[in-house]
């Protein structure tokens, strides 16, 4: 039994917790590109280890590590939005869409067009940050549930204009044989997942350290200011038109950033791709990731990625894997090895999403300001020397 720390051991613990944060938070990118490796050449290691090379091929899991990096990069644009900025966004699978048919326009067959990747890829942003702004103009006198009905009804109009306009989307077929990325020379193979992997963790990379450069910048205090008061961000000075409009245009580019990634992944877009339930997927993600702290936004998008699309499909195999025995419940035999999970994901998924809106309403790893806002009546931790909290996010 390990004997419990000393308090001359505890103020040493915490003192290097002090120092590790302060590193972290004065030399951000450093961190941001450090953490990244390692979490890039650690997912294909566990991914190869029991209990998990049980639940599907290596292929398999590196195709699903890749996937889950798209729905990061749509956690981490509307984390801007809404964790930030305080403007709730459920139209924001329209930018997912945006950048997709960029690409598919630039880098396809149907039009023609073979464009190299790397600049389709600014190209797409580019264009979804336009229809951000074009979306966040006329929205700017709305706020709270009036705002949510707009976004929301521009996110259900842009797909059934991408349906309707088959001289122009090839309607519910979709735009197929969009070209896969080539990157200094070397052509990608659709069949090989590596190059998609490496590319999404770079692409993660440079995304994290221009948003977390942005939060700690004057426009992100503006945004959080805004979403703390309006009329008191307003009263200090803050230009609330062009923040807000700014906070919807880089929402909107990582957005157009994910589309034109997955276009040239999947190698076809359609708009049955960017319904509602992308978009609210999105925004349980932030939600119970940690609204507002960004390494907590884009861990959470994983972790509830990887659980939806890989373990709640894979648990039946799982479980005839390790033999699990049969149990009773009363008069009801239950046989995990024979429950078809596929066709109850959707059940499980909304019930962890109630069961973590009453046990942990901040998310899995929230930032200090919510945490205080939701737990106003508990005592709080001491505050740390540096000013910093776990997340590094002043606390």
């Amino acid at each position: 039994m390990t004997a419990p720390a000393t308090p001359a051991e505890a103020r040493r613990g915490g003192a290097v917790r002090d120092r590790v944060l302060d590193f972290s938070h004065r030399h951000r990118s450093i961190s941001i590109i450090g953490g990244m490796t390692l979490v890039t050449l650690l997912l294909p290691v566990l991914a190869q280890a029991p209990p998990f090379n049980a639940f599907q091929p290596f292929n398999a899991w590196l195709d699903g590590f890749s996937n889950a990096g798209t729905y990061v990069l749509l956690a981490l644009g509307l984390n801007i939005v809404v964790g930030l900025a305080g403007l709730l966004d459920l139209g924001y699978a329209a930018f997912f869409a945006f950048g997709a048919y960029a690409y598919a326009y630039g880098a396809s067959p149907f039009s023609g067009n073979d464009f190299p990747f790397l600049p389709m890829l600014v190209v797409g942003a580019v264009v979804a940050a336009t229809f951000g702004v074009l979306l966040g103009a006329p929205t700017l006198r709305l706020r709270g549930d009036y705002l949510a009905i707009v976004t929301l009804g521009f996110g259900e109009i842009v797909p059934i204009v991408f349906l309707n306009a088959e001289q122009y989307t090839n309607g519910t077929n979709g735009i197929g044989g969009v070209y896969p990325p080539e990157i200094a020379g070397h052509e990608f193979n659709i069949l090989n997942p590596w190059p998609f992997y490496l590319l999404m963790a770079v692409i993660l990379t440079l995304t994290l350290i221009i948003i977390y450069r942005l939060q700690d910048s004057r426009l992100g205090r503006a945004w959080m200011a805004i979403r703390e008061d309006e009329l008191a961000a307003a009263a200090s000075g803050i230009n609330t038109v062009t923040t807000k409009l700014l906070a919807f245009a880089l929402g909107a580019s990582t957005a157009g950033l994910a589309g034109v990634y997955n276009a040239s992944k999947l190698t076809v877009v359609s708009p049955d791709q960017f319904l509602f339930q992308v978009s609210f997927t999105v925004l349980a993600m932030i939600v119970l990731g940690g609204m507002g702290n960004i390494w907590g936004v884009a861990v959470g998008a994983f972790i509830i990625y990887t659980l939806q699309a890989t373990f709640l499909k894979q648990l039946n195999v799982f479980f005839a894997a390790i033999n699990f025995p049969a149990f009773s419940l009363g008069p009801i035999t239950i046989d995990l090895k024979s429950v078809n999970f596929t066709e109850y994901q959707f059940l499980l998924y909304g019930i962890a999403l109630v069961l973590m809106m009453l046990l942990r309403p901040e998310g899995l790893f929230p930032s200090a300001r919510r945490r205080r806002e939701l737990h106003t009546a508990e005592e709080g931790a001491e505050p740390s020397p540096t000013g910093l909290d776990a997340s590094g996010e002043l606390a």
